[in-house]
């Protein structure tokens, strides 16, 4: 099956060894506004996973009128990132002492 991958975010999509892009796979559904989206992409950037995003139920259509996407977004990244993506989106924030001092306050 060949993948229309359009435009993809973060660093280059991994190929399989036979050279072609390896299969996407449905990572999370992200509702809200346009804060929780680009939270939650530029986290996966960071961390050095390539993504893509849709938009459900023409919801582009909806971000170029709204200027968000009403049903919001579903992000897709390599299926063998795709343990990686989930523990990065789901992991526990442990704070240092530091940190602390200053949540305190």
């Amino acid at each position: 099956m060949k993948w229309n991958l359009g435009e993809t975010k973060g660093p280059d999509w991994p190929k399989d060894d036979e050279g072609n892009p390896v299969p996407p796979a449905f990572l999370v559904h992200i509702s809200g506004g346009p804060l929780n989206m680009e939270l939650t992409l530029n986290l996966l950037e960071a961390y050095g996973i390539p993504h893509f995003g849709k938009y459900p139920h023409n919801g582009l259509f909806g971000k170029l009128i709204l200027g968000f996407a009403p049903f919001g977004m579903e992000v897709y990244v390599p299926e063998t990132m795709l343990e990686d993506a989930h523990n990065i989106l789901n992991a526990e924030i442990i704070y240092d002492d530091e940190d602390k001092e200053l949540l305190d306050e």
